[in-house]
């Protein structure tokens, strides 16, 4: 054994006792140890035997254990010795397997570890080879490694594989010795061992448990596609990030820069075999150690969500399918006078004249008059647009394409000149847009802008079927080269929907953009689209916006964000929504929902009542209905689940600076804000398994109901302090779940003690809202603490959190004494407001005395729960004050 101390990292060399190639090669692993070497189809044991494997039945059956495996000895190994790069190392390789599984193995390697920060990590493997790499922006982190957490091990026998180790208590979160690594052409696979099953992430698809299970090593593809929920299949985005809790509750995750048709295997090792057609090896760790450190790393790289404007935290409404004016018309006015909250009201790809984008169809006339009309009421309006613009419109008549042609903006077949015709909403062939070329993202400003101006004073856009979608195969007119090995090439992950035809209902792989082919840039079409939508949308409007998009990949959330997509109206669904919900989070995109009750299907009245209390508690809280199904708005069914809904409503919108300041807190520092039980108690073993239950913040725990007919839900509570939110009681189980009623018109909510949550009185929408007087919950943990801050701005205005344009409350609660200050007072309007509640929880024996600024205060209640209620305190909210309880 070789130790060399280099710098900041621990590199090693492990020179073990040689082995036989042949013995190798001939070892039947354990089960647990196979990684296949015949993922494609045709298995045969001479099949396998001459692709340099090995083959041997599995020891216990029916568990997806592959029978060709890879050997121990297939790989690389290391030419030298690694070369310290002053920021890093550098190493060498070369191949030693002569076998191949699909052709094009690259023979010669390059492994560049980064330090790039002490708890961000890069490894990045290439053939030093002209390869497709993600135009993906990182940014630099806010200081360089001087005391990295994490170690470097480098192991060269067998074969060459790394380590990264946890400096503080060893743990070793990255172990690529698993085995399988190869590096071909349109074939690249590395394995590697995890260091707990507490794994969370990778997407975007239907996931049944938040945690991921091994059992029967189940496959997860990424290729972005136009595919409603449907088990494990391939959805709208793709998110190759991954996040793991170690045994110790310390925490790491990781994010792999690649673009290409990928595939994650979970190992039962536990590990991950990755897989992917193209592009390079390119990894970024993020070493945490708390859950909430790790997504804050994660985001300062790719890019954080900016703080939305103050309405679109209210409740949105919208379907496909309304087809007339007067059908939306009275939807919203059955919303009005159901007192229902409510903030913004949609318009489908129906409002348009022939699906055509940039129009307005004659049985919409007068929209745009409505919309001026709705906002004189509060409300707002968002529309939507799709990237294949119709190219057979009469000359003349059509702007977009006319102007499209002009500025060379499509996507273009194989050839590089014609574009590629494909098939979407309007009636005949249409063009994709090429967002990824300047000229297009101009001729995308444009045509915003002037639909704004000259049509529809929306005030924010959603972008659809930008997987991108079509629904032909590859070209309409042409289909797609079956002899080119970009469209079919040698492996297509097993798992992804389309009968393995990589352009299934997509543009054909060797399609081209301005960035190369879209077998490389297939699944970051949506980002590029994302960028030039919402800076044209925030110049159209001329104030804060947000634009929502289908399509996803790393970074997304920088410009936009995202909802769950075309989700059916099924018990399942509703319970599978927080786990998406959780995912995105964890993915940088934390305004994020699900449609409430469903697109696809008819919803039922109880699935719809229960789907909208849990609803109330999304990030981003929208009720969208699909073509031809019947109406599900709120307002649409009978009175109780217009009550039930106002409900729950009425607890979002009285807790709506709460779910602001989360917001705010992500922009700033990339904290989630609808969270796992586990972020908030990473070492609570059953909290790792939680994902029915969920947190906004660390100071809010909702407990929704999700199976039909129950009126009662279990519910853990951690070892810690818990208050029911409506009545202030403390809840009685610590650590262990309890069942709790749940009658029909009901969502349990619970204060975590320890927190301070800002709320505010509540009104119809978010405009009448707005200068309506603040309260504060003070939930006070075992040391008769807590503590909290809040943030308010106007709501409308640009950057604010950039520039410091906005009002902080600091606050916190120790021996007695409430202390509230005004940490920034950079928001004018904060004069006007006043916090006039506040409600102390878990204070024994209950005060009897209260004074504000030294003076009494006689106007407070003890209720009956023990909750000390006190009020007309008329305090103004940019003031500090000093609370004590006695």
């Amino acid at each position: 054994m070789v130790q060399k101390m280099k710098s900041f990292v621990f590199v090693q060399l492990l020179l073990l006792g040689s082995f036989a190639v042949a013995t190798l090669a001939q070892q039947c692993l354990p089960d647990n140890e196979r990684i296949d070497c015949h993922p494609d189809s045709g298995n045969t044991e001479a099949e396998c035997l001459q692709r340099g494997c090995t083959y041997c039945p599995a020891s216990i059956p029916d568990q997806n254990t592959p029978t060709c495996f890879f050997p121990r000895n297939w790989g690389y190994k290391m030419v030298g010795e690694p070369v310290n790069t002053g920021h890093g190392f550098r190493v060498a390789l070369e191949r030693i397997t002569t076998s191949t599984v699909f052709g094009g193995d690259s023979n010669e390697l390059n492994v560049e570890v980064d330090f790039q920060s002490d708890y961000r990590l890069r490894l990045k493997i290439t053939d030093n080879q002209p390869r497709w790499e993600v135009p993906l922006k990182i940014d630099p982190p806010a200081t360089n490694a001087t005391n990295p957490l994490y170690d470097v091990i480098f192991v060269n026998e067998p074969v060459f594989s790394l380590k990264v180790v946890r400096k503080a208590t060893g743990t070793v979160i990255f172990d690529s010795s698993l085995g399988g690594f190869n590096f071909a052409d349109q074939f690249i696979q590395i394995g590697f061992k995890l260091p707990s099953r507490n794994v969370y992430g990778i997407g975007e698809n239907e996931q049944h448990t938040f945690r991921h299970s091994f059992e029967k090593r189940p496959l997860f593809g990424l290729w972005a596609r136009d595919q409603a929920p449907s088990g494990n299949a391939n959805m709208y985005g793709v998110q190759p990030h991954y996040t793991v809790v170690e045994n110790d509750g310390n925490t790491h995750s990781v994010a792999i820069v690649n673009s290409n048709a990928q595939e994650f295997e979970m190992h039962p090792s536990p590990g991950i075999v990755y897989k992917t057609l193209g592009g390079v090896i390119d990894m970024y760790f993020f070493l945490g150690p708390t859950p909430e450190n790790t997504a804050q790393q994660y985001s300062e790289a790719v890019g954080r969500y900016p703080l939305p404007p103050y309405w679109a935290l209210g409740f949105q409404l919208c379907r496909f399918g309304y087809n007339n004016l007067e059908t939306m018309k009275a939807t919203v006015d059955r919303m009005i006078a159901s007192e229902i909250p409510f903030d913004v009201q949609y318009g489908d790809i129906d409002i348009m004249d022939g699906n055509l984008d940039f129009t307005l169809g004659p049985s919409f006339a007068g929209l745009n008059d409505y919309v001026k009309e709705l906002k004189t009421q509060g409300l707002k309006f968002m529309t939507i647009l799709d990237p294949c613009v119709s190219a057979v419109e009469t000359p003349g008549t059509y702007r977009p394409y006319e102007l499209g042609n002009e500025m060379d903006v499509w996507v273009k077949r194989a050839d590089g000149v014609t574009p590629a015709q494909g098939k979407v909403w309007p009636a005949g062939a249409c063009y994709f847009a090429d967002f990824s070329k300047n000229s297009t993202r101009e001729w995308w400003k444009i045509l915003i802008k002037e639909f704004h101006d000259n049509m529809l004073e929306f005030d924010a856009l959603w972008i659809d079927m930008n997987e991108p979608a079509n629904f032909v195969d590859g070209d309409m007119e042409e289909g797609c080269d079956e002899g080119n090995s970009l469209n079919t090439p040698p492996y297509v992950p097993r798992s992804l929907r389309g009968d393995g035809k990589l352009y299934d209902n997509t543009l054909c792989p060797d399609h081209v953009d301005s960035l190369g082919k879209h077998y490389d840039t297939h699944n970051i079409y949506g980002l590029m689209e994302a960028e030039p939508t919402i800076v044209a949308t925030r110049e159209a409007v001329g104030k804060r916006t947000f634009s929502l998009s289908r399509s996803s990949f790393l970074g997304l959330g920088r410009y936009v964000t995202h909802w769950l997509g075309d989700n059916f109206s099924n018990w399942s669904n509703m319970y599978y929504s927080i786990i998406g919900m959780l995912q995105f989070n964890l993915f940088a995109i934390p305004f994020v929902g699900p449609d409430i009750c469903g697109h696809n299907s008819d919803a039922t009245a109880q699935l719809c009542q229960r789907w909208q209390q849990l609803g109330a508690f999304y990030p981003f809280s929208r009720n969208h209905n699909g073509n031809g199904h019947v109406e599900q708005d709120p307002a649409a069914f009978n009175g109780e689940i217009i009550a039930s809904t106002k409900k729950a409503l009425t607890v979002r919108y009285t807790l709506l600076p709460y779910l602001y300041s989360l917001l705010a807190r992500h922009e700033r520092w990339g904290d989630t804000v609808a969270r796992p039980l586990w972020s908030t108690f990473p070492t609570d073993s059953v909290a790792l398994g939680i994902d029915r239950q969920f947190m906004w913040g660390s100071g809010i725990l909702i407990t929704p109901v999700l199976e039909e007919d129950q009126t009662t839900v279990q519910a853990y509570f951690p070892d810690s302090r818990f208050y029911d939110y409506y009545t202030g009681a403390e809840v009685n189980v610590r650590g262990n779940y309890t069942t709790l009623d749940a009658p029909l018109d009901f969502i349990n909510v619970h204060i975590h003690g320890g927190s301070i949550i800002v709320t505010q009185v509540p009104a119809v929408n978010t405009d009448a809202q707005r200068n309506n007087p603040f309260g504060l919950i003070l939930a006070l943990n075992d040391n008769g603490e807590a503590s909290g801050s809040y943030f308010y701005d106007d709501g409308i205005s640009f950057d604010t959190v950039a520039n410091h344009n906005y009002f902080i409350a600091q606050m916190s609660a120790s021996n007695k004494t409430l202390n509230y200050v005004a940490w920034n007072d950079q928001y004018p309007g904060m004069g006007q407001m006043i916090v006039d509640t506040i409600r102390l929880l878990g204070a024994s024996p209950a005060p009897t005395s209260i004074t504000v600024n030294g003076a009494p205060h006689s106007n407070f209640t003890v209720l009956p729960s023990g909750e000390l209620l006190i009020s007309g305190l008329n305090l103004t909210a940019n003031v500090d004050f000093i609370m004590q309880y006695n």
